[in-house]
């Protein structure tokens, strides 16, 4: 019979002196692993709040397989100018969802560059 405890579990942190300089030591980040190639159709939708002029964004990203990688993403994204907040649905390994929230329509170039300063992830 196992004995049952109130002992707190131990969960990695992402600034852990453990990880490596080249990713977040889980073995298969982005942000200096390979992608996996995993295929999947784009999410793209688009939508304004007339009473709030803010734009509800989704894009279909490649490449993060953990919450560091999805930390980074959420980083870079919430540095362009105009983004209000960032929410990175993960698949470890596949075709995540990241939605963004801005004042205005984001180019295009500019997302991809902060997927590129991130780590490597791409618009899938």
């Amino acid at each position: 019979m196992s004995e049952i405890t109130d002992a707190p579990r131990s969960l990695p942190l992402l600034d852990d002196p453990t990880t490596d300089s080249d990713g977040c030591g889980c073995g298969g980040c982005g942000c200096g692993a390979a992608d996996t190639g995993a295929a999947a159709t784009p999410v793209t939708t688009n939508s304004i709040d007339e009473e709030n002029p803010m734009t509800t964004h989704s894009y279909a990203v490649s490449g993060m397989t953990c919450g560091h990688c999805a930390a980074a993403v959420t980083s870079e994204l919430k540095s362009l100018d105009g983004v209000s907040d960032v929410n990175v649905e993960l698949v470890a390994g596949g075709t995540s969802t990241v939605t963004v929230v801005s004042a205005e329509p984001l180019d295009e170039a500019h997302v991809v560059a902060a997927l590129d300063e991130a780590g490597e992830y791409q618009l899938a």
